[in-house]
């Protein structure tokens, strides 16, 4: 899965070349950039009406609930007191809670998970605390609870809340997952993620084995025990280090799989939940990089129309359709894959047309930064300069100005590579998928269907499959879907608030990738009243 999310610190998600917000795509390099994975296929040419596909599956089973007593196992991870102290935020305070790196026999060694929490501000009685994921898979909540959300929530929600979060197993300060070098990651983001002969494609098969094989080697123990069930299990026992009864929680995008699996698992501890840009953890890989590849065509859509009535629209003036935009965006990416542009970057990187397609991307997560983008376009297709583009797929990756990659990617391949069997297990799978990948989308299903190969080298076997959440007994969940969100499109959100006995759809009619705190008032009242009242919207609400 490829999902990623984060209003302020920005998922989410790809591998040779990519895409952005915290939902990132089920394969690594291209998707890796990219959100999770999608179904539909839009209509020929730049449509951006999905099509339901026409085979039909058997329904997936159900995720089980646990038993609600604690396994003697497990009694010491439950009875933790974490050793509260300053981490260099002011107002902020860190610890350290372990959780067993395998569930099935505790005893075999720990997982170390870094927690943070800002305590309630007041006044107000104090409602216990308030976890949040900005997604990924690979997201640091815990840099989000920092840069983000203890300080940009609502004042009204953490005044009531300690606002607190964990950095999943394997993810930046837990134990992170490490795959390649700085340098080695460069080599892997640049390479030509559409291969237009034999040559290219074993190239970018290489670098997708060699950072497979960078994974196993460096983390072979950690690597078989990053899935989604065992990071909604250690959430358990955050919740109660934490001294709370039940688990009060915002996720958004992948931090909405982990949640619902949460709430799976153990539905008699849902407190108040919310899952903002929800994903469908009944779908396949295959299905969900498909309909990810829709919700990105029907997001560049958005931005193409806004675009072209702009003075400063690299794409076409005001008589210009989405469409023909699309077409002259595909021509620039032929361009750059040909002759890359300079950059001026300090290590020589030039922008091809893996790392444009990733700073395309980037900027679909948002609408705030299409500014950026016609900016970024309009320097390189007018004045053959890359510079704004290699900055957008920077902030992508998560690569710093001296060249350093966060965790992010190497997180969010593993997540996603032991949570579903591969979306494509070969090149000739990819090459009969591309018709389907170019169908819902012209201007980014290339790519995207070539980084479906993501999972098909690595080095351990999925643990997960596509299942349905139900989470019978829970209290009322609310789920967030935004009508035009690229990553997780609504259609998820609709799926999966279907499935959970007490899901609560909330609807924002939109752009962007998810909603709360991103300006509708309307969402935002509705939520925050959930979370300090505990009175959950109407099902089915609409807003603006």
């Amino acid at each position: 899965m490829h999902l990623r999310r984060s209003p302020a610190p920005r998922t989410p998600l790809p591998g040779p070349g990519s895409s952005r917000r915290r939902i990132l795509f089920r394969g690594t390099p291209v998707a890796a950039a990219l959100a999770l994975l999608f179904s539909a296929a839009c209509s020929a040419g730049h449509s951006a009406t999905p099509a339901v596909p026409s085979t039909a599956q058997a329904a997936p089973a159900g995720l089980a609930a646990l038993p609600r007593s604690t396994p003697a196992a497990l009694t010491s991870y439950y009875d933790q007191k974490p050793a509260w102290r300053a981490c260099g935020v002011p107002g902020f305070q860190c610890a350290t809670v372990k959780a067993p790196l395998d569930y099935a026999k505790p005893s075999a060694g720990d997982v170390r998970l870094a927690v943070a929490r800002k305590r309630a501000t007041g006044p107000g009685k104090r409602l216990g605390s308030l976890l949040v994921n900005p997604g990924g898979p690979g997201g640091s909540a815990v840099g989000y609870l920092q840069q983000f959300a203890g300080i940009g929530y609502p004042a009204s929600v953490r005044a009531r809340y300690d606002m607190a979060a964990v950095d999943p197993r394997g993810v930046a300060r837990s134990e992170p997952v490490e795959c390649l070098t700085d340098r080695q990651m460069d080599a892997y983001t640049q390479t030509d993620a559409t291969p237009d002969d034999r040559k290219e494609t074993t190239g970018l098969v290489d670098e997708y084995k060699k950072f497979a094989k960078g994974c196993g080697k460096r983390a072979p123990k950690l690597l078989r025990h990053v899935s989604t069930v065992e990071a909604a299990r250690d959430m358990d026992i955050v919740r109660a280090a934490l001294g709370d009864r039940k688990l009060n929680y915002v996720g958004a995008s992948y931090g909405t799989f982990l949640g619902a699996t949460y709430a799976g698992l153990f539905p008699e501890r849902v407190g108040r939940l919310v899952l903002d840009g929800a994903m469908d953890p009944s779908l396949s890989a295959r299905r969900l990089n498909e309909d990810q590849t829709a919700g990105f065509e029907t997001a560049f859509q958005s931005f193409a129309k806004d675009c072209v009535h702009r003075s400063d629209c690299p794409l076409g003036t005001a008589r210009t359709t989405p469409a023909q935009a699309g077409d002259r965006l595909e021509a620039f990416f032929r361009q750059v894959d040909a002759k890359p542009l300079a950059t001026g970057d300090a290590d020589g990187r030039r922008l091809g047309e893996s790392l444009a397609t990733t700073g395309v991307i980037a900027a679909m997560y948002d609408e705030a930064a299409w500014a950026q983008l016609r900016q970024a376009l309009t320097s390189a297709m007018k004045d053959k300069d890359g510079a704004g583009l290699l900055a957008l797929s920077d902030s992508y990756y998560e690569r710093d100005a001296e060249g350093h990659y966060t965790n992010l990617m190497y997180a969010n391949a593993a997540v996603n590579c032991l949570d579903l069997p591969p979306a494509a297990r070969s090149t000739t799978e990819v090459d009969k998928s591309l018709p389907a990948f170019e169908k819902a989308s012209p201007v980014f299903g290339p790519s995207l269907a070539w980084a479906s190969l993501t999972c098909a080298y690595w080095p351990v076997k999925p643990t997960g499959k596509p299942h349905r959440i139900e989470a019978k007994g829970a209290a009322p969940i609310v789920v967030v879907g935004t009508t035009r969100d690229p990553a997780t499109p609504y259609r998820w959100a609709k799926s999966l608030a279907g499935q959970l006995s007490s899901g609560r759809l909330l609807t924002y009619e939109g752009d962007g990738h998810t909603a709360y705190n991103r300006g509708s008032r309307c969402i935002d009242s509705a939520i925050n009243t959930y979370l300090l009242r505990g009175t959950p919207p109407a099902d089915g609400k609409r807003c603006t």
